[in-house]
């Protein structure tokens, strides 16, 4: 990177081929305003002057761009300035022959980095999320909750439950202490470049200890459960055999007193006999 007309110059360029099949592309990042030269380069082996060339921004014709040619090499050159983020987007250069052959660069902030799993952590404890951008230094990073579309400032001053620091201009942390159910969702950092800024998510989970213990408190229940209904089944089982022993032990006794009865009543008529044998 060279300076030029006190700005920094980006030089790119993209290769493409008659026997190119797909859209040729390439994402490049700016912190800071640039000055910019793109280069795209069609290689045929028909004439080089019955192919048309053409540059777009989005779908916007641009002109003032170069056009040169060598031996079965066509070369298509475009110089301007990003000096904002209106001017960020994709550029593309068009070579029109039988088929259209296209180039797309592809400009735009920095991105920033963070971790793709939600935090998952515990009510009362304090958690901390990061946000990186990697071969960059924002001019400054915030933070925000809230989802994409309504995010609230979070203000670390007026407020103690947050604390914001980073150890290098290309990380920021986000501190948030004594946390409540209520402090789960997404939180956004938003790191500001010359050009724009760059946003990411990080979605943090707050539970509460009583969660992990859930599905072993449902086996407990399952088991308490389980106990309840078989000493139940005994009891119930017992007595039944209980009421049946009563049973049989009533029907004996009842055996027992008929028994007695027929003894008594056959012994009378024997007595009888007995006196008037003596007579």
């Amino acid at each position: 990177m060279t300076k030029y007309s006190n700005l920094f110059l980006e030089s790119h360029n993209i290769s493409l081929t008659e026997h190119s099949s797909v859209p040729v592309e390439k994402n490049i990042t700016l912190e800071r305003p640039s000055a910019v030269e793109l280069t795209c380069q069609f290689t045929t082996s028909g004439d080089v002057n019955s192919v048309n060339v053409t540059w777009k921004k989005g779908d916007e014709q641009l002109k003032n761009y170069h056009v040169s040619a060598t031996e079965g090499i066509l070369y298509t050159q475009y110089k301007f300035s990003i000096i904002n983020s209106e001017q960020l987007g994709s550029y593309s250069c068009f070579f029109e022959e039988e088929k259209e052959r296209r180039g797309t660069f592809n400009f735009g902030v920095p991105e920033v980095q963070r971790k793709n799993k939600p935090l998952i952590t515990y009510v009362g404890d304090s958690v901390v999320l990061v946000c990186k951008c990697r071969h960059c230094a924002p001019l400054n990073w915030t933070w925000y909750s809230g989802n994409r579309s309504v995010q609230v400032p979070l203000d670390v001053h007026m407020n103690e439950k947050y604390a914001i620091n980073g150890t290098n201009a290309n990380e920021t942390r986000l501190k948030i202490m004594q946390l409540s159910e209520d402090d789960k969702g997404s939180y956004w950092c938003h790191a500001m470049f010359q050009l724009g800024e760059s946003q990411e998510s990080v979605e943090l989970v707050v539970i509460s200890y009583l969660v992990p213990l859930k599905p072993f408190l449902g086996i407990v229940v399952e088991v308490i459960l389980l106990v309840a209904i078989i000493l139940f089944c005994e009891m119930h089982t017992q007595k039944k055999k209980m009421h049946t022993d009563d049973g049989k032990e009533f029907e004996q006794v009842e055996q027992l007193k008929s028994d007695d009865s027929n003894g008594i009543e056959n012994n009378a008529p024997r007595h009888r006999k007995n006196e008037a044998m003596s007579q």
